[in-house]
């Protein structure tokens, strides 16, 4: 269930792209973070970097579009969000707190956080993140910079990354830590 609240407003954004306006699309996935966000404080969670960045990222590129620029195209805004994905996890890179890591503690117990190899572990994750994210935006310039190039290899590209990056983690979280059993798995 987490990684689906995780990745909520983004396949929300993603799919609002196709059949209403960027703003509509922007907002919906504000509003799908920030409900995330009190379900999270509601449940007595911290508030997650990922989680705030976005709703940042939505807000500000919707908050763009309506006051500043309404022509920007589709794949622009894209790339915009995409862009805000990926400095959303390199900055949390770059002040030493893998954006995964809030997820994780709260999907393991205090012994396994304590762990030497936990924190090594969200570097990893959260660096295939951060490729994913690069990748991501790879292709939203690939679809700007060359016209010819169809949609649907663009989506294909931002779509095996996502996907990449999914079972990576899954992947990588039991290969480093057999004894923890994913909560959705539970029997």
């Amino acid at each position: 269930m987490a990684i689906f609240l995780i990745l909520a407003p983004y396949g929300v954004f993603a799919t609002l792209m196709l059949l209403t306006s960027a703003a509509v699309s922007l907002f919906a996935a504000a509003a799908i973070c920030l409900a995330v966000m009190a379900y999270d404080g509601f449940r007595g969670r911290s508030i997650k970097m990922l989680g705030a960045g976005s709703a940042i990222v939505f807000l500000g590129i919707g908050g763009f579009i309506m006051l500043i620029d309404a022509t920007l195209s589709a794949s622009a805004i894209k790339l915009s969000v995409d862009a805000g994905m990926l400095a959303i996890a390199l900055m949390s890179l770059a002040i030493r707190r893998p954006f995964t890591l809030q997820y994780a503690r709260e999907m393991v117990g205090p012994e396994i956080a304590q762990l030497p190899g936990f924190m090594r572990a969200n570097y990893v994750i959260t660096a295939a993140w951060t490729v994913a994210f690069a990748l991501m935006v790879m292709a939203n310039l690939l679809l700007i910079y060359v016209p010819g190039l169809p949609l649907w290899s663009g989506l294909a590209i931002a779509f095996a990354a996502r996907n990449t990056a999914i079972y990576f983690t899954k992947w990588y979280r039991r290969a480093k830590h057999p004894t923890v059993i994913e909560p959705s798995l539970r029997a």
